[in-house]
């Protein structure tokens, strides 16, 4: 091998400093073990370059846009900064707002209360509840679970022209499953919602930490994502996109920061004249540090550049699809099919284990974070399992008797800042529990399995 084709394989084989990547666990059978953490799906550890920005930055804190000391107009200058590198990194258009809230929840139950009246929502049954029931007080459609990225299109298609086309619509879709991590076609889902004078809203909670998103190439109206999916601390989300409904909405929250002026009338009353900038909808003292982190986070992972951080992903699904292959006892989860492209997250079952059983030992074992259950989209799993949809999910069984259909999943997870040994654990783990059963006994705790002491 030349020289720089080793210093080449290198480059997509290292991965991010991440907080967290040296914690060590005991283990029920004895000794200790590194954390392996594989659960990015829920929540992404904190890059090390962002928690150094934010500890740089903490001597400096103030308040912002209220203030005319230093600090506060340092602090100022970073918040509005991080708003354009936001704006940078998803590729906005010049028109376009980013209002900073406190999660991809956050960020679609705003657009939700901005809908003009009478707006239609078009949602396929496939999504995470964040996106699946912020929109209660709209006219909801909810769109079965496709099995080819073609009849997705075609489904949203033929719901769209049954629809009244004089009234405002809105399709929500995500653009990673959080559940399969198959990649959705959102750039002709939008196209389909244009030609039917539709609007789209990415969820690209999945998304946005493992490709790169620009609402211009995928042409759609917003778009949601969370910090702590980013690499980012917990407590602060992203809305971006067009400005037109959510300058003409109420704000989300009343009180300081939203409002230009308030004044008196001889009534007693107040009125009130909004913002009509993203100040409109992010009254109170904004999360400084959050919002700094995310913008951190996507500096950080711009400069890494998507194209390496895709492949090296690419090798962590291929080394853990191929491991899950060689065990005929689990069954990988996916709507789209083998051969659909996807970001690192994977579920599957195992034929005579309960999933919470399974996860447990894999923690108290092994060392090995993932997660269980329905993954806050239920509806999803229910479709992919084969279970009645209105059956309830049991999560606490201890263990499931031989070849009893399991009503959860178990979900793996990874990203920029997994070590390849985790991944590898992981598989070996897998086989080992499968083949020899579990080394510990279990017992069921407030609905879920825990080791026996």
């Amino acid at each position: 091998m030349s020289v720089s084709t080793a210093a080449a394989d290198q480059t997509i084989c290292a991965q991010l400093p991440v907080l967290g990547r040296d914690v060590t666990v005991l283990l029920v059978t004895g000794g200790e073990v590194t954390y392996a953490a594989l659960d990015y799906a829920a929540s992404a550890p904190a890059l090390q370059r962002v928690w150094d920005d934010v500890a740089a930055y903490a001597p400096y804190y103030g308040s912002v846009h209220r203030g005319a000391g230093y600090l506060s107009q340092l602090s100022t200058d970073l918040f509005e900064n991080s708003r354009t590198t936001v704006a940078e990194f998803l590729d906005c258009r010049a028109d376009d707002q980013v209002v900073f809230t406190r999660s991809t929840t956050d960020s679609l139950n705003l657009l939700a209360g901005a809908l003009p009246a009478g707006c239609q929502v078009f949602v396929f049954e496939t999504e995470h509840h964040a996106s699946l029931l912020p929109w209660r007080d709209a006219r909801v459609t909810y769109l079965n679970a496709p099995r080819t990225p073609q009849e997705a299109v075609a489904t949203l298609e033929g719901a769209l022209a049954a629809r009244d086309p004089q009234g405002p619509a809105l399709v929500c879709v995500t653009g990673a499953s959080n559940v399969t991590g198959e990649l959705w076609p959102v750039r002709e889902l939008a196209a389909a919602a244009h030609a039917h004078g539709a609007r789209i809203v990415l969820d690209a909670a999945q998304l946005a930490p493992h490709h790169p998103v620009s609402v211009r190439d995928l042409d759609v109206d917003w778009v949601a994502f969370s910090g702590h999916k980013l690499y980012a601390p917990f407590g602060s989300g992203v809305l971006a996109g067009r400005s037109d409904w959510l300058r003409e909405a109420e704000p989300y929250l009343a009180g300081g920061g939203a409002s230009r002026k308030v004044s008196r009338r001889t009534d007693g009353g107040v009125d009130v004249e909004w913002h009509e900038s993203a100040a409109r909808h992010e009254a109170g003292s904004p999360n400084v540090i959050g919002v700094y982190s995310i913008a951190s986070a996507c500096k950080a992972l711009t400069e890494a550049g998507f194209d390496t951080l895709v492949a090296r992903e690419q090798q962590l699904i291929e080394t853990v699809r191929a491991g899950l292959a060689e065990v005929p006892e689990v069954r990988v989860l996916s709507l789209f099919g083998d051969d659909a492209p996807r970001v690192g997250v994977i579920s599957f079952v195992v034929e005579g284990w309960n999933s919470s059983h399974f996860a447990a030992a894999l923690s108290a074992e092994y060392g090995i974070g993932v997660r269980d259950g329905l993954f806050c989209a239920h509806p999803l799993v229910r479709t992919l399992l084969g279970s009645d949809p209105q059956t309830q999910g049991e999560c606490g069984a201890p263990e499931a008797a031989p070849g009893e259909k399991s009503l959860n999943a178990i979900r793996v997870s990874f990203g920029a800042g997994t070590p390849d040994e985790h991944v590898e654990r992981f598989v070996r783990a897998v086989k080992e529990l499968v083949l020899d059963g579990a080394k510990w006994n279990y017992r069921t705790e407030d609905g879920r399995c825990v080791p026996a002491v």
